[in-house]
């Protein structure tokens, strides 16, 4: 059965639109949760880094002195007067982190976790779908999965993409849309974006929705599941976990699995997302397709060696929708700079840079973005 998100008003006409709110990685972990009210053991397995305060420590270096025990809504800084300003009918992020205390590390190079009690972080930005179909979910091992959904669960927060078992793993999120109709939110990862063959879930394992392959025969078992669950006045959201984490060349295999989605499986939007920094957008058949969302929240400010793809902007991807056909209306970016774990309106010049990437790289794919008033970017196709 879906992850229910009820935010409806029963018995009213089907609107004509809907407004999401899509954004990329938010990663809750390591550095970030060492500053909020309850952060949890620091110590790292890390090659270099032996404890999260050390991606405190870096930041500060930065951007200079980062406050401690800050409230729920610290991390989201502007973004939250601006979702309210924009009031989307369903907010969808990727959490690329544990929230758990398991101590049963699985064997890789990063491990992020986020102490339980900071849940209370992510229920202040009002998620409706905490998409989990990544490579970091499963980082403390399946103790520490299964915590992680035990805690979105108390805390009402739907998610998709991993479960107890293959079949909850692979079932949507479903947000009731306030005057009828849902979004239902599938989340799918791929091996290609670092996700272990053994995370798969399985009839009696934790897990994430891995594709294995993307074979006919997969998007035809694909459709068929959202053909089984979609109504009329639904739209359908494809969130996917893919590729690598630098980089704007999108693979031809990303592509063709893309336009599947949206030919074979019937969805309106492809919400991509493992990449550091945002990817080329592309309009297919009236659906938007998100190669790459970037980061939305991480620690990531004091790291070097990827400066040229300015992985500490972030934006705010707000497409409308059409009801029922699930085409695009019409798609407004809003970009952010995180600066001491915190989310701040971007400057003009900031703004004018993602403007200008983007447009170089979705313009081979058709779609051309532009930069327009308050600094934020409209997408034209």
């Amino acid at each position: 059965m879906p992850q229910i998100a009820n935010n409806a008003a029963a018995g009213r006409p089907l609107r004509s639109s809907a407004k999401l709110f899509l954004c990329g990685d938010v990663m809750l972990g390591r550095g970030i949760d060492q500053i909020l009210a309850s952060p949890g053991d620091p110590h790292l397995y890390e090659r270099y880094v032996k404890s999260a305060t050390t991606y405190v420590e870096l930041a500060e270096r930065i951007n200079g002195p980062i406050p401690r025990k800050v409230d729920d809504t610290y991390v989201w800084g502007d973004a939250l007067a601006e979702l309210d300003r924009e009031a989307p009918d369903a907010r969808i992020i990727n959490v690329e982190t544990s929230i758990t205390t398991s101590l049963s590390l699985a064997p890789k190079w990063i491990n992020y976790k986020m102490n339980p009690a900071n849940i209370g972080c992510l229920a202040a930005a009002r998620v409706d779908c905490c998409v989990l179909a990544n490579n970091h979910v499963l980082d403390w091992d399946e103790p520490g999965l299964v915590e992680t959904l035990d805690t979105l669960r108390l805390a009402g927060l739907a998610y998709a993409g991993a479960g107890l078992d293959a079949d909850e793993a692979a079932a949507p999120a479903a947000i009731e849309l306030a005057d009828g109709g849902r979004v239902l939110v599938f989340g799918f990862a791929l091996e290609t974006s670092g996700v272990p063959a053994s995370w798969a879930a399985g009839a009696y394992k934790p897990g994430v929705n891995l594709l294995a392959d993307v074979s006919a025969h997969s998007l035809a078992q694909i459709a068929r599941s959202v053909q089984a669950i979609k109504q009329p006045g639904d739209l359908t959201v494809a969130s996917i976990h893919w590729g690598g984490n630098w980089g704007y060349q999108v693979a031809a295999e990303e592509r063709a699995l893309a336009h599947a989605l949206i030919d074979v499986a019937g969805f309106d939007v492809v919400h991509g997302h493992s990449s550091h920094h945002p990817k080329p957008i592309e309009i297919h058949d009236g659906r938007v397709i998100l190669y790459g969302c970037g980061d939305f929240l991480t620690d990531y400010e004091g790291i070097t060696g990827y400066e040229s793809f300015r992985g500490e902007l972030a934006l705010m991807y707000l497409p409308r929708l059409a009801i029922p056909d699930g085409t695009l209306v019409s798609l407004e970016l809003v970009p952010f700079r995180l600066a001491k774990f915190r989310l701040n309106r971007a400057s003009a010049a900031d703004a004018a840079w993602l403007a200008a990437v983007l447009e170089r790289e979705s313009s081979p794919f058709g779609t051309h973005v532009a930069l327009a008033n308050d600094n934020r970017l409209t997408v034209l196709w």
